[in-house]
């Protein structure tokens, strides 16, 4: 009799991974997916088992007294997978277990074990892409369980718990209900608070320059060009550069330029002789970049494709699954000698032999610690696909030809060419004066230098395949000015020259791949943790986005304050840091996870532990944490502060104004604060007396925006209701009239009878309207309601109603073909308020956005959110039983 052949489980995260390995490995093996984790911490009181509940420990799942022993639960959603996967192991001979080779995936394969219970013998299976080599190479070496890299991510994961279920119901207590804190979400949240800090503290400076545009004669190529005027009279006239953040001039023996005076250096040197000092050729040499990796791929698909860093992850999580790409999460610039061949082939394929260096190009990681050390990001595979050869479309598309251009680019030639500059003399023949803006003294200038750069390319090497995305205000590296050839000596000849006055700028608030770099900078957190971070902050209130830029929230600011004075080690950034070292350092094996948790919790020799920071905060003066003067130096008497139900400012004499959620903190100067008093939320305007009732009329500015209503008198039953109306869409708080509000109060207006039902007229939340029993009409303006007669309401009752209240409206604005799905985006006004559609996806548009504001690249992001989110779950509705009597 035939022995039966020898059956493998394989769990991989991934149901999209589950199917590939299965059509790769065969019979023999059984693939199912874990869909992701499977057990952790559990998330409220809920999920404490019985047993535990009323323990203090147990709120946070973790026993600090039992060396920090965690109290791991399986999630209601995930207990029917592990019912099923331990079915599946019952008839097989051996357990596999495939998920990511990192910390996490390595954390869910030992989660896996211990909710399993395996009795048949169990190993690792690794692999950094998803092809049929790969797979089945990795199915040949298989390895034991890290226990170090599960000790790393189990003790990152405790740490995390924790400093949230600590620190944040001190916030809760002390700034507002429902708050968070953690151990790199808050140092992130630092981060755009403290720029926000410099961009407040900022002074401009004025200042203006000069260019003038020269005439090299027939025979130069090109004829005309540009030059900075860059001295005068031997001083260099002040740029940007030249001031520092309090707008005070910090270069020595610098010309500080006003308009004025910039102007009248012009008219000088707009008649003067000008002649070529010298002109400097160097060689210009750029090596390529190296291959991708996690935070490097998420800067460049920001800044290149307008992508979040939760979006680039989430689709190049697809690309991975599906084959094309190796896995995105790695701290490798490294390719295996297989990619190197392949990237080199396909160089000498579409650019030809002349692009491709001697000797294959080798990259090394300057990240410090760097783990989870696969390959590089790059196209799967021995033999790269092209973009166009992989049937890919969308976001998809745009990713794996980003990804695809920089390794081919990193296998590929040098940049060459020369950058040249060149110095002339202007003699301006009469002397002018000037005025020096900063020492107040008049300046004869007789002569101007002039200065004129440029680089030019004569061997594009890996600039053909792919240049880099640039922050606003960068040089990017394919950015040349032509100059002609010139001699010293040369005379040339002055065709224009322009004064410009220009103020010097606050430093770039972050953006997310600006703030993903500045992390990776300072060594805080993990590259794959960054998306997730950026999402945290985001969702939490603590930072919006304005455009692309990252702007912190009033309620960031308290909480950043309250963290500073009372944990401020815990949002160091040099010890964020260094815990970062220690938890490679327990990867590694070098250090114990009882060891760092102990330090982190009960403290060590040099500083306090979490334990005594929460137990020992002392008196802490909530409404000074939560308030602030923007208008520092100057004596408004405003101060800001953040409630319990939202930002506010309070004057001196006890008035006070709301703050609009999209307000930037450095935007709310003393003119804007006394703007927002002038007109507060919540102010009243006495109108008259209502002769019928005798009840005052007033008028408010309310958080649905103006309106009217009558002041019941004080002894009014409980149940009595006053009175209210929204003003019409052409009325204003400063122009209704008692008269107005009294007619507006009178409605609904009864218009008469139809059919035996009665007809009113009503203002609603979506404009003028008919009502007739349970149907309803548009009216065309807010005036009809008073206009209408009952011949009238009868003939539009007697027209076929069109869907909803009126016709569908014509699109507000189009702003061309999503680059996803290819579909023309427009913008359309909604039950909701306005928002972009693909004719598929609509997504509403956030506070921060505007319809006159929003970008393509915006509503790609919007829509991009809301695909990947999938469909709203279908309500399901439950049939009441009965029982007859």
């Amino acid at each position: 009799m035939a022995t039966a052949a020898h059956r493998r489980l394989v769990i991989v995260e991934s149901p999209t991974k589950a199917r590939t390995l299965t059509q790769v490995l065969g019979t023999s093996y059984v693939v199912e997916s874990s869909r992701g984790h499977v057990r952790d911490l559990p998330t409220g009181a809920a999920e404490v088992p019985a047993k535990y509940k009323g323990q203090k420990w147990a709120r946070t799942g973790v026993n600090v007294e039992d060396d920090f022993e965690p109290l791991y639960v399986v999630s209601p959603e995930k207990k029917a997978t592990i019912r099923d996967l331990k079915e599946k192991l019952k008839g097989v001979d051996e357990l596999i277990l495939a998920t990511d080779e990192d910390r996490e995936g390595e954390a869910i394969a030992w989660h896996l074990l211990q909710e399993l219970k395996p009795k048949v013998p169990y190993k690792r299976m690794v692999f950094h892409e998803i092809t049929p080599e790969a797979i089945r190479a990795a199915a040949d070496s298989l390895r034991d369980l890290d226990t170090d890299l599960v000790d790393a991510q189990e003790t990152r994961r405790i740490l995390d718990r924790l400093y949230g279920y600590e620190v944040s119901p001190v916030l809760w207590k002390k700034v507002m209900p429902k708050l968070s804190a953690g151990r790199v979400q808050s140092v992130a949240t630092r981060l755009v608070v403290d720029r926000e800090r410099e961009r407040m503290a900022f002074r401009s400076a004025n200042y203006a320059d000069l260019t003038a545009l020269l005439d090299a004669g027939p025979d130069a190529d090109p004829r005309q060009f540009s030059a900075r005027v860059s001295a005068a009279a031997g001083l260099r006239i002040a740029g940007s550069r030249d001031f520092n953040a309090g707008g005070q001039l910090t270069a020595k023996q610098a010309l500080h330029l006003d308009l004025a005076g910039a102007d009248a250096l012009a008219s000088g040197l707009r008649a003067a002789s000008v002649v070529v000092d010298g002109v400097e050729a160097k060689p210009y040499t750029r090596r390529p970049y190296p291959p991708f990796r996690t935070t490097t791929l998420q800067q460049d698909a920001g800044r290149k494709l307008g992508f979040t860093a939760q979006r680039t992850m989430s689709v190049a999580q697809e690309l991975y699954e599906g084959g094309f790409i190796t896995y995105m999460r790695t701290d490798s610039v490294t390719l295996s000698g297989t990619a190197i061949a392949a990237s080199r082939a396909q160089v000498t394929e579409l650019y030809g032999a002349n692009f491709l260096p001697e000797k294959p190009r080798t990259y090394t990681s300057k990240v410090k610690n760097a783990q989870e050390a696969h390959e590089a990001i790059r196209p799967a595979g021995d033999q790269f696909r092209t973009p166009q050869a992989t049937g890919l479309a969308g976001d998809a598309y745009r990713l794996y030809d980003l990804i695809w251009k920089r390794t081919i680019a990193s296998q590929m030639r040098d940049a060459e060419g020369q950058t040249v500059t060149i110095t002339m003399t202007a003699n301006l023949g009469e002397p002018v004066e000037v005025a020096n803006v900063t020492s107040g003294e008049l300046v004869s200038v007789g002569d101007a230098t002039l200065t004129a750069s440029g680089r030019t390319i004569t061997f594009p090497g890996f600039l053909r395949a792919y240049v880099a995305g640039t922050e606003e205000g960068d040089d990017s590296d394919d950015a040349t000015a032509r100059l002609p050839q010139l001699a010293s000596g040369a005379a040339l000849a002055v065709e224009d020259v322009t004064a410009e006055a220009h103020d010097t700028r606050p430093p770039s608030r972050y953006t997310e791949p600006s703030l993903v770099a500045k992390l990776e900078e300072l060594e805080i957190g993990r590259p794959s943790t960054y998306a997730s971070i950026i999402r945290t902050i985001t969702s939490r209130d603590y930072v919006y986005k304005k455009g692309s830029a990252l702007v912190p929230t009033w309620l960031a600011f308290a909480v950043t304050r309250l963290l500073e004075e009372h944990f401020s080690r815990l949002v160091d950034y040099q010890f964020t840091a260094q815990m970062e070292e220690i938890l490679d350092e327990v990867a590694a094996g070098d250090a114990q996870r009882l060891d760092v948790l102990k330090d982190f919790y009960y403290g060590s020799e040099g500083y306090e532990g979490l334990e005594k920071l929460v137990g020992e905060l002392g008196d802490i003066d909530a409404r000074m944490l939560s308030t602030f003067h923007p208008v520092a130096g100057q004596d408004s008497g405003i101060a800001v502060r953040v409630g319990r139900y939202g930002t506010y400012i309070e004057d001196a004499e006890g008035r006070r104004a709301n703050v609009d959620d999209d307000l930037a903190p450095d935007e709310l100067t003393v003119e804007k604060a006394l703007e927002l008093l002038a007109t507060p939320a919540g102010m009243e305007r006495e109108l008259g007396v209502d002769p019928d009732s005798g009840h005052r009329v007033v008028a408010k500015n309310g958080r649905f925006g103006p309106y009217v209503t009558e002041v019941l008198d004080e002894d009014a039953p409980k149940a009595a209701k006053p009175r209210t109306a929204s003003l019409f869409s052409d009325m204003t708080l400063d122009g209704v009239t008692l008269e107005d509000a009294l007619r507006l109060m009178s409605l609904p207006r009864v218009v008469g009878e139809i059919d035996g039902e009665p007809v009113t007229a009503q203002n609603g939340r979506y404009g003028p309207y008919l009502k007739k029993g349970t149907d309803s009409r548009s009216l065309a303006t807010e005036e009809e309601l008073f206009t209408v007669t009952l011949e009238q309401a009868t003939a539009i009752f007697a027209e076929p109603k069109t869907r909803g209240r009126r016709a569908a409206a014509g699109p507000l604005k189009e702003l061309g073909a999503d680059p996803a799905s290819g579909k023309p985006v427009v913008v359309k006004d909604g039950r909701f308020g306005p928002y972009v559609t693909d004719g598929e996806f609509n997504a509403t548009l956030r506070k921060v956005d505007s319809v006159e504001d929003i970008t393509l690249e915006r509503a790609a992001e919007l829509l991009a959110e809301k695909r990947a989110k999938g469909p709203a779950p279908k309500k399901t509705t439950t049939r009441r039983r009965t029982t007859k009597k």
